[in-house]
């Protein structure tokens, strides 16, 4: 009753959710993307122009910025948004990289957290390129927080599915959201060069003479090879930069052919049997599962519950109609959550279930075993209790592995009772003359459990208080630089850091849970065995009297 009333209280007062630990960054990256097609100088001077809107904002607080990192080209994409291919002209990143948590700590009471707010604060009305802002994450990458898939074949009817649900996600002006995106690339300039097949056909050239010669002025060829010593260094023969993109040159270049009516060299420029247009196309196709897909994605500000956020639009999007062949569903961060949460509670029913079987054979019996595995079971009753009434951080991740952990104590204090109080029996029996197959009687067997109690009392209490203060620091993110305390006598004292934020939920799980525990292990645990046994003689005292 009160297992179901506490999981009942936790999906009423859930506390916030989280798949990793969230902690103040050590590192803000600002990544900037540009319109398809441009130049990487253009894209360089964009970044100088940010470069200039961040640094005076990090300016106060320069004593815990360690470095300020331009990048512009290759590399320097989002890893979150997805797989990049191909150079990237049209992107940069500029990363703010701070000291460690424990030098900034004595350095500067501003939290890297509000640094951060104040560069997308300075950054807001840029309108030259599309920014977007992330700090580094704690776990592994799992992509981003609120990251919606749509799938389907044609591309139209596709962009135009995937602009409605944008626009009813954009329309709910969720608090916490940073900015809805897509990886919808469109625009990128082409400069397409049409071969008249007909003029092509009266000079006897082939399309593949034609694309051979602008490919050989653009990209080059490599007619020969230079020998120094051991090393050969390859020829090529290409356009000067000055003419290379220079369209009217270009067009003006003379394709050099045997005529094969003649038998003559002639030279015909490419504008002759071909010419130009200007037009554009999608930067990039994605697939998924031999699909055409496209992601609407945003990143979570700084303090909001990306979980919350995502059950939000997922009950927006719950009856939201597309066309047939086309679906739409919530991956990246929520995915790889709900694939762990199924990792996790998989290895603690296995874990379990061999518990089980390894007590059965040593205990031969399955009462015992039964009340052991009850308790692992209620031990939870103490982490959810705990992590509801206190609005503690419950990271999936972590909190599942301090659970799984809990269950390990929880499951020696509990066989150690049992066993012991089962030695007692035997030892009564003994004194009494009595078989391993008799049963004793009800004051009998109180007295055996009141014993064992009694008996096993401090162990089980030194057990939960030495792991509980020794799981504290680790819980509240206590910290002592004892090399520099026997050195110099300074201790450094001090709260927090990203060890403790990631490591936090569990200790805070195993904490909660062996608190209860250990009530449940002296006081429940007993009453359980004393039930099971007085459930025995009853059962024993109808077979007889039948």
């Amino acid at each position: 009753m009160f297992f179901v009333f506490t999981l009942a209280l936790f999906a009423i007062k859930t506390p916030p959710v989280v798949f990793f630990p969230d902690s103040e960054p050590n590192y803000v990256n600002i990544y900037i993307e540009t319109p398809l097609g441009t130049d990487i100088e253009k894209t360089n001077e964009i970044t100088k122009k940010l470069e200039q809107r961040i640094l005076p904002v990090i300016a106060k607080d320069s004593a815990i910025v360690e470095a300020v990192l331009a990048q512009v080209g290759e590399k320097t994409a989002d890893p979150n948004a997805g797989p990049q291919s191909g150079s990237s002209p049209n992107k940069a990143r500029i990363t703010v990289s701070f000291f460690e948590f424990e030098k900034r700590v004595f350095l500067s009471e501003t939290n890297t957290s509000e640094i951060m707010k104040n560069i997308k604060a300075a950054c807001a009305d840029f309108p030259e390129a599309q920014l977007t802002f992330a700090k580094d994450n704690m776990g592994p990458p799992v992509g981003k927080p609120i990251n919606v898939e749509v799938k389907g074949e044609d591309y139209l009817t596709l962009i135009a599915e995937v602009e409605k649900i944008k626009a009813k996600m954009e329309a709910e002006n969720l608090d916490g959201v940073d900015q809805l995106k897509t990886d919808l690339e469109l625009g990128k300039p082409v400069l397409e060069i049409n071969v008249n097949q007909e003029a092509a056909r009266r000079f006897g050239l082939s399309t593949m003479q034609i694309a051979g010669t602008i490919r050989t002025a653009l990209l080059g060829k490599e007619i020969s090879k230079y020998k120094d010593g051991e090393d050969d260094y390859e020829i090529q023969l290409r356009f000067q930069e000055e003419y290379r993109y220079n369209l009217n040159n270009l067009m003006n270049t003379r394709i050099t052919f045997r005529n094969m009516a003649t038998g003559k060299i002639s030279q015909v420029p490419i504008s002759a049997v071909a010419d130009v247009s200007y037009n554009s196309t999608y930067g990039s196709v994605k697939r998924k599962d031999l699909d055409r897909v496209i992601t609407i994605y945003s990143e979570v500000e700084e303090g909001k519950n990306a979980n919350a956020l995502v059950a939000r639009f997922k009950e927006l999007l719950a009856d939201h109609e597309m066309k047939q062949g086309y679906e739409f569903s919530f991956t990246g961060e929520q995915q790889e959550q709900d694939e762990s949460m199924a990792f996790l509670g998989g290895a603690m029913m296995l874990a379990m279930f061999l518990i089980f079987l390894i007590i059965v054979t040593q205990f031969n019996s399955i009462g015992g075993p039964f009340i052991i595995m009850l308790s692992v079971v209620f031990s939870t009753i103490g982490v959810f209790l705990g992590f509801s009434l206190t609005g503690t951080t419950f990271s999936i991740m972590m909190t599942g592995i301090g659970i799984i952990s809990l269950a390990g104590i929880v499951v020696n204090n509990a066989i150690v009772l049992i066993d012991y109080t089962n030695l007692l029996r035997e030892r009564k029996r003994g004194e009494q003359g009595l078989d391993s197959n008799d049963r004793l009687t009800l004051p009998e067997i109180v007295d055996t459990i009141v014993e064992s109690g009694q008996t096993r009392l401090r162990p089980v209490l030194l057990t939960a208080i030495t792991t509980v203060l020794g799981l504290f620091p680790l819980a509240v993110g206590f910290n002592v630089n004892f090399a520099r305390l026997l050195r110099e006598g300074n201790a450094e004292l001090y709260w927090g850091g990203q060890n403790a934020s990631f490591w936090g939920p569990m200790a805070w799980a195993v904490i909660y849970g062996l608190i209860f525990a250990t009530f449940l292990t002296l006081v429940i645990v007993p009453v359980m065995y004393f039930l099971s046994d007085k459930l025995g003689i009853w059962i024993k005292s109808i077979l007889q009297n039948n």
